[in-house]
C-alpha cells in the first residue's frame, strides 16, 4: 500500500510541476491554446495518442466489445492505428496545420466560420461541442472506481475530486504546452504499462498459447454455435465489429479536440516524425488494450449482473501488489491526458467561438485567457459533479448519453472539415445539412434506446453502429448538397487555399531538387 500511495504521489508531484514549469507558454490566447504552434514531433504525436486512447477505451471498450468479439476485438485496435493515426496524419496533418495558420483560427468552429463564412455556424458548432464534450468527460472517471477500489479502497468521490482538481491545476496553470508534456510522459506510462500487463496476464493463464486453447474453448450458445469462435480471426458478428472500427478509427477525423493537435504542429519534421509515432503509440496501447480484453471471457465475469466494466478489474486481479499499482497510473495517465484535452477543448472553443464571438466581441487576449480558465475550471467540476452523481444514484441514461457523445459530435463535423481542406466547392447549406443529420440521428438514437418513444432499425440500434452510420451518412451528404445549392465566395476560397500552392525553399537535406 505504501509503495502504491508513493507511485501515485510520484505522479501527482510531476504533473503538477509541469504546469508551473509551462506556465510561461500560457500568457495569450495563441499560447494558451495552440502552446504557439511550436509544439515539436513528439510532444504532438503523444499528445495526440494519449488524447485518443482514455480509460474508456481501458476499461470500457476493451472489455466489453473484447467479451462480444473475443481475440477479433484487436482489429478495433489495428484500424485506431491505421485509420485513425496514420492515415488521419497523413490525409488532415499538412493541410490542416496550413490553412488553420492562414485562417488564423484557433478552434474547429472559428475554422467553420472562416472557411465557410459563416459565424452562426461557428455558434451552433460551438455549442454542440460544449454539450456533448460534457458527458464524454465524465465517462472518463468511470473506469476508475473498480481499480480503486480494488487496489486502495478508496472512496469513488475522492478518486474523482481529485483527479478532476489536479487535472484543471496543471491545465489552467500551464494550457496547451503543459498538457502536451504531461502527456508525453503519461503516454511513456502507458506504453510500458499495457506491455507488462499483458504479459503478466497472459502467464498467469499458462501464456500466449495456453490462453488462447482456453479461450477456444468458451462455447456460448446465445453468441454463436461455432466451436472456437472467440480465439478465431474475425469473432462471432464481422459487421458489428466493422462498425466498431468505424466508429472508433475515422471518428479521430471529426473530433476537436483530436484535429486541434494539428493546429499546433511545429514544422514539416514534426508531421513525418508525428505521423509514425503515433501510429506504432496506436498500435501498441489499443491494440494492446483490446488483444486484452479478448481474453475477458476467461474470468467468468457476470456481465448481467455486474456490467462490462468489470470485466477488464477481474482480469488484472491475479497481478501483483506492484502491477496493480503500476495499472492505477496506467489508467490515470490515460483519462487525465484525455480530460486535460477536452477540457482545454471546450474552454476554449466557448469563450473564443461563443462568448468573444456573441458577447464580447472586443474583448482582449489578457480577458480571453482569463475566461478560458474560469471555464476550464467550471467545465471540470461540472463533468466530475456527473460522474458523481452517475455512480452515486446509477442514473443509467446518462452513461447511454456518453455513448452517444463521439457519434454526434463526429457525424456532425467529420464531413465539413475534411472536404473544407480539400474541396472548394463545399457549400454552407451542406455544412448545415451534415451537422443536422450527425447530430440529429445521434440524438434519436439516444431517445429511442432511453425512453423507447419509437424504435431504430436493428442494425443502428446500438449508438455504435449509429454513430458509423452518422459518419459515413456525412460524407455522402455534403457533396451531394454541395452541387445542389448556393456555390461559396469563389475568391474567398481561393485565398484560403493558397497557402497550399506558396513556394518554400528548404535545404537540399530535405529535398534534391
Amino acid at each position: 500500500m505504501v509503495l502504491k500511495i508513493m507511485m501515485l504521489a510520484v505522479f501527482f508531484g510531476v504533473m503538477i510541476g509541469v504546469g508551473f514549469y509551462a506556465r510561461k507558454q500560457a500568457t495569450d490566447v495563441n499560447g494558451f491554446v495552440l502552446g504557439g504552434r511550436s509544439v515539436g514531433p513528439w510532444l504532438t504525436a503523444f499528445a495526440y495518442g494519449t488524447s485518443y486512447f482514455s480509460a474508456v477505451i481501458f476499461i470500457g471498450y476493451a472489455g466489453q466489445f473484447g467479451w462480444k468479439y473475443g481475440i477479433a476485438s484487436t482489429w478495433i485496435g489495428i484500424g485506431n492505428a491505421v485509420i485513425g493515426s496514420l492515415v488521419a496524419w497523413a490525409v488532415l496533418g499538412r493541410r490542416t496545420r496550413l490553412i488553420t495558420q492562414k485562417l488564423d483560427s484557433r478552434t474547429m468552429p472559428e475554422f467553420f466560420e472562416k472557411r465557410y463564412n459563416s459565424k452562426s455556424l461557428k455558434l451552433i458548432a460551438s455549442l454542440i461541442i460544449f454539450v456533448f464534450l460534457i458527458p464524454y468527460t465524465a465517462s472518463l472517471y468511470n473506469g476508475l472506481s473498480r481499480l480503486f477500489g480494488m487496489a486502495f479502497n478508496i472512496d469513488y468521490k475522492v478518486c474523482v475530486i481529485v483527479m478532476a482538481a489536479l487535472t484543471g491545476i496543471y491545465v489552467i496553470v500551464g494550457g496547451y504546452m503543459a498538457t502536451a508534456i504531461n502527456d508525453f510522459i503519461q503516454g511513456l506510462i502507458m506504453l510500458v504499462g499495457i506491455v507488462v500487463v499483458i504479459a503478466a496476464v497472459l502467464k498467469h493463464y499458462g501464456g500466449l498459447v495456453g490462453a488462447l486453447d482456453s479461450l477456444a474453448n468458451v462455447q456460448d450458445a446465445a453468441v454463436s454455435d461455432t466451436p472456437g469462435i472467440f480465439a478465431s480471426f474475425l469473432g462471432p458478428d464481422v459487421f458489428n465489429l466493422m462498425c466498431v472500427v468505424i466508429l472508433t478509427s475515422l471518428g479521430t477525423w471529426g473530433l476537436p479536440q483530436m484535429v486541434q493537435k494539428f493546429y499546433a504542429i511545429k514544422d514539416e519534421r514534426s508531421i513525418k516524425t508525428g505521423t509514425i509515432v503515433s501510429t506504432l503509440f496506436a498500435v501498441i496501447v489499443a491494440g494492446g488494450c483490446y488483444f486484452l480484453g479478448g481474453f475477458g471471457r476467461l474470468t467468468n465475469t457476470d456481465v448481467a449482473a455486474e456490467g462490462y466494466d468489470a470485466i477488464i478489474p477481474h482480469l488484472l486481479e491475479c497481478l501483483p501488489p506492484i502491477l496493480i499499482g503500476l495499472v492505477v497510473v496506467l489508467v490515470l495517465s490515460a483519462s487525465m491526458s484525455t480530460l486535460s484535452s477536452l477540457v482545454l477543448t471546450s474552454s476554449s472553443t466557448l469563450t473564443i467561438d461563443f462568448i468573444k464571438g456573441t458577447v464580447s466581441p472586443k474583448m482582449s487576449e489578457k480577458k480571453q485567457v482569463l475566461t478560458m480558465k474560469i471555464m476550464l475550471a467550471l467545465f471540470v467540476a461540472i463533468s466530475a459533479f456527473i460522474a458523481i452523481i452517475q455512480y452515486s444514484s446509477k442514473i443509467t441514461f446518462i452513461a447511454q448519453l456518453m455513448g452517444v457523445s463521439w457519434g454526434a459530435i463526429a457525424g456532425a463535423f467529420l464531413a465539413p472539415f475534411l472536404y473544407g481542406l480539400y474541396w472548394k466547392k463545399t457549400t454552407v447549406a451542406a455544412c448545415w445539412v451534415s451537422i443536422i443529420w450527425g447530430a440529429g440521428i445521434m440524438t434519436l438514437n439516444f431517445v429511442s434506446n432511453t425512453w423507447g418513444c419509437f424504435q431504430f432499425p436493428d442494425r443502428i440500434q446500438s449508438p455504435i453502429n449509429c454513430g458509423a452510420l452518422a459518419m459515413i451518412g456525412g460524407l455522402i451528404i455534403v457533396p451531394v448538397v454541395s452541387l445542389f445549392t448556393k456555390k461559396p465566395n469563389q475568391d474567398m476560397v481561393e485565398e484560403a487555399f493558397s497557402c497550399y500552392e506558396e513556394t518554400v525553399t528548404v535545404a537540399h537535406r530535405k529535398a534534391l531538387d
